[in-house]
Formats: structure tokens, sequence, C-alpha cells
């Protein structure tokens, strides 16, 4: 059991951090390569994208700390000095979702009345999708990508509690 859990902790760690990379290369070739879609001059794109890349980073560090934990401690119990901080960082986290959208009223206006409308689709779905990811890391499970997980959701029919959420709910 505690090999499976110490392989889940690496993947998931280094998928988010993966994730992160791959996304910024992306976002980077998308900017070369589609230049007309003005990304890289949208304050919509750059808060949305830091949004998530910030995210991503948080994911990665989380699971490194559980798996370092589980391999070297034989325990899987997140160090209570990861959990403060990201219980602190996550109040950035919120801040970052309120201010997105103004960037987005700030950019129709600045652009208006050529507004890149493909630019701000797709910093729209960076937005939502930074979202997704910050609610399946503090509040609900959303990615179910397991036998255990899924055996779990169809036997309860109700989304599971984040890790980190029982982790915030563990130091009250």
């Amino acid at each position: 059991m505690r090999g499976k859990l110490e392989k889940r902790f690496f993947y998931l760690y280094t998928g988010e951090a993966m994730a992160a990379v791959i996304f910024f290369i992306i976002s980077f070739i998308w900017n070369k390569v589609f230049a007309h879609l003005h990304l890289y001059s949208l304050y919509s794109f750059w808060i949305s994208f830091f949004l998530l890349e910030f995210l991503l980073f948080q994911g990665s560090v989380y699971w490194f700390a559980k798996w370092k934990r589980l391999k070297k401690e034989n325990t899987a119990i997140t160090p209570v000095y990861i959990v403060q901080r990201l219980k602190n960082i996550k109040k950035w986290n919120t801040l970052f979702i309120i201010i997105s959208p103004f960037m987005f009223f700030v950019d129709l206006v600045r652009w208006y009345p050529s507004v890149p409308a493909t630019g701000l689709y797709i910093a729209g779905f960076i937005y939502v999708f930074a979202i997704l990811e910050y609610i399946n890391y503090f509040h609900i499970q959303l990615s179910y990508d397991n036998f255990s997980d899924m055996k779990y959701l169809l036997k309860s029919k109700k989304l599971k509690k984040s890790c980190l959420r029982k982790d915030f709910e563990r130091l009250g």
C-alpha cells in the first residue's frame, strides 16, 4: 500500500510541475505563432495565466511534501508548516480570482473597438481552468483519475473533499 501511495504522490507532484512547464512553453509558442491574438498584450491573459501557474506550483509543492514525508518518515500526513503556508497563500489565490474579471474589463476598454476577441476567449478559458484547479486543490476534489477514486464516486455518489481541505480541517 505504501508503495502505491508513494507512486501516486510522485505522479501528482511531477504531473503538476510538468503541466506548469508545458503550459509556459505552449503560451510562448502560441504568442509567437498566433501573434494576432495579442495574448501577451492582454492583462487578462497575464493574470489568468499567472493564477494557473501559481496554483500548479502550489499543487506540486503540496504533493512533493507528502511524497517526501512518506518516503523519509513513513507517514502521509502533510507537514504542518506546508499546510499553514498554503492556508496563507489561499488568500492570495482568492485575491487573484477576484481581480481577474476586472482585468478582462480593462482589456475590453483598452482595446475598444478592435478587441482581440479570440485572445480574450483563450484568457477566459485559462481563467476558468485556474478556478477549477483552485476548487480541486482547496475545496472539492474534481479529478478522479484512478480506480479507488472512481469506486468511491460511484459508491457514494458525491464528490470528495480535497486532500488539502482535509489538512486545513485537521489543523483547525
